[in-house]
């Protein structure tokens, strides 16, 4: 009888080890989730040393470093938005960490946020395998049947590598979504001024605004062709959206025409908002403030973002374009017109099936 008893009490305590461990928050990759998050910058005057933090998850593959945020009271089971988030040339995960703060609002919104390095500071094929493993490890952590919707989001030269991977065999049957900051549109856009791109290597600078530098800035070798690779649509199905500061096209605006929506049978572009902003960005490029240009950008401010979207798109897909006024390249993203793109993001409807591994 009394083994018996043992033996039923066993049992039921079996029975609860599952149940339990099904409401233990979730640890992903091995990281501890803080909050706030680490390595966060501060309000203001961001420091050097803190912004170039590679990051405490490690893509066992390559090992190689890289950020993961994600909700501290992320369960077993729950539904989540995963997002690659990608830096530009000569940049650094955590400034792209910082100039796009996802992270804030990782919890509102049930995201977990992967944002990778490399060690050259160019994207290139070279690290398409790691990228790769990021994703992979994500969607058996967290389960691939949990994954809501895969968006890539990459600023700058990071949103020109997001157009080249989405039109990878991995990626385009993976990703449901792509929002380029300022890492060019899928349709017409202005041309970059000539005050966008850094002046040459021992060109001499301006004394005054009126007199010419010896060697005007432009196009860095390879740009062009760079472009010219990406500008055919991919083959691919995805949301797409596409963000910019006013200065960084010159202050002209974004044509209506749009081949992503042409593609979904999107109805015409409505301007659904402006979004005021009271604070700041948290980051921006402190290497060219001397004397900087409005098309590269100056110190982050408030200011207002104008947003479009284009109506009733196939399949639920959102195409969309935002324009922060009075910006350039490079000041961060306030947290309301970050919000704002988040809510866009989810507003997507998720049409592919869960891929295998």
């Amino acid at each position: 009888m009394k083994h018996s008893l043992i033996l039923l009490i066993f049992a039921g305590a079996l029975a609860v080890v599952p149940s339990y461990a099904k409401k233990q928050p979730l640890q992903l990759a091995g990281v501890t989730c803080e909050t706030p998050p680490p390595l966060h910058c501060p309000d203001a005057n961001c420091p050097g040393p803190l912004v170039i933090e590679q990051g405490t998850a490690v893509e066992p593959m390559t090992g190689r470093k890289f950020f993961l945020d994600y909700p501290c009271n992320l369960k077993r089971g729950e539904k989540v938005t995963f997002i690659l988030a990608l830096h530009g040339a000569g940049s650094y995960g955590n400034w792209q960490r910082n100039y796009f703060p996802l992270m804030d609002y990782k919890d509102k919104y049930r995201l977990v946020i992967a944002t990778p390095n490399t060690p050259t500071r160019v994207w290139s094929p070279n690290d398409d395998n790691y990228l790769q493993n990021i994703v992979n490890l994500i969607y058996e952590q967290v389960g691939k049947q949990n994954i809501k919707a895969f968006w890539l989001v990459g600023h700058s030269q990071g949103g020109m590598t997001s157009n080249r991977l989405v039109r990878t065999d991995f990626f385009k049957e993976r990703v449901d979504g792509w929002l380029s900051l300022s890492g060019g549109r899928l349709g017409p856009t202005p041309p970059l001024p000539a005050s966008f791109f850094p002046r040459p290597a021992g060109a001499a600078a301006s004394t005054t605004p009126a007199a010419p530098s010896s060697a005007p800035p432009g196009p860095p070798p390879g740009f062009a062709a760079a472009m010219a690779a990406l500008r055919e649509p991919p083959a691919a199905d995805f949301s797409f959206i596409f963000e910019t500061g006013e200065h960084e096209l010159g202050d002209q605006p974004i044509p209506e025409a749009s081949t992503w929506a042409t593609k979904y049978a999107c109805g015409a572009r409505v301007h659904i908002t402006d979004i005021t902003d009271t604070k700041p960005g948290y980051v921006y490029d402190s290497t060219r403030q001397n004397p900087g240009s409005d098309a590269w950008g100056h110190l982050p401010r408030p200011g207002v973002a104008q947003v479009y979207e284009y109506a009733k798109c196939k399949d639920g897909r959102i195409v969309a374009d935002v324009v922060r006024m009075g910006k350039g390249h490079t000041e961060g993203l306030e947290p309301q017109v970050t919000e704002e793109l988040i809510k866009l993001m989810l507003s997507a409807k998720k049409q592919r099936p869960s891929v295998s591994l």
